[in-house]
């Protein structure tokens, strides 16, 4: 299937406003995301490799934010259990009616449930993996570790969190430079400078980025036991979490 190419932000908008997933930002996401995140293909296929680690036979598995299913598809490729269910949740209804269809177009034996609903709202329970892919950044800072505190009381034992995320530096040399490496990556993947520009505007009141020492310090007051960044790309980076009890 060949990717649709974004480019929303290639012309002058007169009024930016926030950040959106509409239906114009569903229809070019598969393009975007591989444009603007690096190491976004790596972290999917290694998101499947831990599913075939962790996940447990009748147990839950939960994509929170879930997009348009590339994690979903992911895990579910590599579920060798019997009696999982995987539940893909995003509130965005453009995506939610394009991941439904991600998952319909691909015979598996794990059953998928694509939910549209606010993360906050849902209920999770009896979870072996939760997957929050570049999720808890569009999050308010401040409902941020109540989700984290959810998740930990509804994985299992030996249960497992991946959190992906666009990170801040304390160091503010290093966050400078890894934040300039990122636009260079963006524009050695075509995007102009008006279209970096437009599309960070419209992000900044909506996509707050954390420190990897903060997502720590919340995975830790969660509950969690074992934490660590396994893997990072720039200012893109994703950590695990274990449940160990």
């Amino acid at each position: 299937m060949e990717l649709k190419k974004d480019s929303l932000f290639s012309a002058p908008i007169e009024r930016l406003g926030d950040w959106t997933f509409d239906e114009k930002v569903a229809e070019v996401f598969p393009d975007m995301i591989q444009r603007s995140v690096p190491g976004y293909s790596n972290i999917i296929s290694m998101i499947g490799m831990l599913a075939k680690r962790f996940v447990t036979a009748d147990s839950n598995i939960y994509d929170l934010g879930c997009s348009l299913g590339a994690a979903t598809l992911s895990i579910r490729r590599n579920i060798a259990q019997t009696g999982c269910q995987i539940y893909s949740i995003d509130n965005s209804p453009a995506m939610v009616e394009r991941c439904q269809k991600h998952i319909n177009s691909y015979r598996a034996n794990t059953p998928v449930e694509v939910i549209c609903a606010d993360i906050n709202d849902i209920t999770i329970q009896n979870a072996s993996m939760v997957v929050l892919n570049f999720t808890l950044q569009f999050l308010t800072p401040e409902n941020r570790q109540q989700i984290l505190n959810k998740i930990y009381q509804a994985l299992n034992s030996n249960g497992i969190l991946v959190l992906s995320e666009k990170f801040n530096f304390t160091d503010t040399i290093i966050n400078e430079l890894l934040f300039d490496m990122h636009y260079d990556f963006k524009r050695a993947n075509g995007y102009s400078e008006l279209e970096i520009s437009q599309k960070r505007s419209m992000l900044e009141n909506v996509m707050i980025p954390d420190s990897i020492e903060t997502h720590k310090q919340r995975l830790v007051q969660a509950g969690f036991e074992h934490i660590n960044t396994w893997f990072q790309c720039f200012n893109f980076g994703s950590i695990i979490a274990i449940k160990h009890n």
